[in-house]
């Protein structure tokens, strides 16, 4: 199971379709052996149907016992009820930081987004990974999700 978790599960925003694919991993606890319940399968949402959810909770562990994480819940229009849930981050600091910046550049665009002291990374180049990384499978997009959420609509 191990060596079918994918390197990276990205997310991509696209401002001009107001469209957000998510690189998604599915597994399922009760059929830890089921090749059909296990991987990935990307979704694609409304940018305005979704919202951040930051939760902690204390847990008896060995690090103190406060696990965080920011989620990317999609509502169902025109309500409330939460559709499905999504993995941000887990530090609720850093979660705040990030969506600031996604929503900056939903708003106004790429040109309106600070300098970024380290570039993103490519986790598909095996430069910087270790090992276990290293045999993880790379992010492969499917062609027309890959073609979608790097493109502009056409006007018609």
């Amino acid at each position: 199971m191990d060596i079918e978790l994918p390197r990276d599960e990205p997310i991509r925003f696209n401002r001009l379709r107001r469209k957000v694919y998510f690189y998604q991993y599915h597994f399922d606890r009760l059929h830890l052996f089921s090749r059909q319940r296990w991987g990935v399968r990307p979704v694609v949402y409304d940018w305005d149907d979704l919202i951040a959810e930051a939760c902690s909770v204390y847990a008896p562990m060995g690090n103190g016992g406060l696990i965080e994480s920011v989620m990317i819940s999609v509502i169902k229009p025109g309500t409330e009820a939460v559709i499905d849930r999504l993995f941000f981050t887990h530090d609720i600091e850093r979660g705040k930081q990030y969506w600031a910046l996604v929503q900056l550049f939903m708003q106004q665009g790429p040109h309106a987004l600070p300098d970024f002291v380290h570039p993103p990374r490519d986790w598909n180049d095996d430069a910087q990974l270790s090992f276990i990384r290293r045999i993880a499978p790379k992010v492969r997009w499917p062609d027309a999700i890959d073609l979608e959420s790097r493109t502009a609509p056409l006007s018609g």
